[in-house]
C-alpha cells in the first residue's frame, strides 16, 4: 500500500483529513491513533512526528474548523450589513449550515472535551467567532442608554447557546426530538424574540406604527 501524503510531504493533512472522517462516523472517542496511521497509509510511529497523540489530533481538527467557522461567522455578519438584525440571523444560519457541512470539525470542536485553551490559536479563534456575535450585539444596542443596554458579551452568549441548541436538538438528528418547523426558521424566530424582548429591536406594533 502507498503511503499517501507522508511521500508528498502532507502527511500531516492527510491524518486530520482521517480523523476527521473517522470523528464523523464513530465520535471523536472511536478510533485510536493506529486506526487513523493505518487509514492515512502510514505506520503509528510516523504520526509522532506530527502528533504528540489522539488528542492532540483532533485538537488540530478542532483549530482547522475553528478556522472555517469564524470565517463563516464573519462573512455572514458581513452579508448582513449594515442592518444589525439581520446580521444577527445570518450569522444564526452560517452556525446551522457549518454544522450541517462540517460535521466532523463541529464534533471535534464541540464534543470531543478539548478545551479552546489548551492552545493559544484555538483560543483565538473560537473568541474571533464569538467577537462576530459580540459586535453584531454592540451594533444593536446603541440607541439605549449606556445604562441600560444589556452586557454585550451576555446578549452574544445566550444567541450562540440558541444557535448551539438548535443543531443538536433539531438539526443533528437527535432521537425523540421533532419539530414541524425546519432548524433555520425555528433558530430566526427565537433570535427575533428575544432581540425584542431585550428591547433591541422594535416590535411589530412599533415596526407598523414607524
Amino acid at each position: 500500500m502507498a503511503k499517501r501524503g507522508y511521500h508528498h510531504g502532507n502527511l500531516r493533512q492527510a491524518l486530520v483529513d482521517t480523523a476527521l472522517e473517522l470523528i464523523e462516523a464513530r465520535g471523536p472517542t472511536g478510533f485510536t491513533l493506529s486506526e487513523a496511521a493505518k487509514r492515512a497509509g502510514v505506520t503509528p510511529a510516523a504520526v509522532y512526528r506530527h502528533f504528540q497523540g489522539r488528542e492532540d489530533l483532533i485538537s488540530e481538527a478542532a483549530l482547522q474548523g475553528y478556522g472555517i467557522f469564524a470565517d463563516l461567522m464573519e462573512y455572514a455578519y458581513e452579508k448582513g450589513q449594515p442592518s444589525a438584525l439581520a446580521s444577527f440571523e445570518a450569522t444564526g444560519r452560517a452556525y446551522l449550515a457549518f454544522a450541517r457541512k462540517y460535521p466532523g470539525h463541529y464534533i471535534a470542536m464541540f464534543e470531543s472535551g478539548i478545551s479552546i485553551n489548551s492552545k493559544p490559536e484555538l483560543a483565538l479563534l473560537a473568541n474571533r467567532a464569538m467577537g462576530v456575535l459580540e459586535r453584531a450585539a454592540i451594533e444593536l444596542s446603541r440607541h439605549i442608554p449606556a445604562e441600560k443596554r444589556p452586557p454585550a458579551q451576555m446578549v452574544s452568549a445566550h444567541v450562540w447557546a440558541m444557535c448551539h441548541g438548535v443543531v443538536e436538538l433539531f438539526s443533528r438528528g437527535s432521537p425523540g426530538t421533532h419539530s414541524p418547523f425546519a432548524p433555520d426558521e425555528l433558530l430566526e424566530a427565537g433570535i427575533g424574540i428575544y432581540l425584542r424582548g431585550l428591547g433591541l429591536v422594535p416590535g411589530d406594533d412599533e415596526g407598523a406604527g414607524s
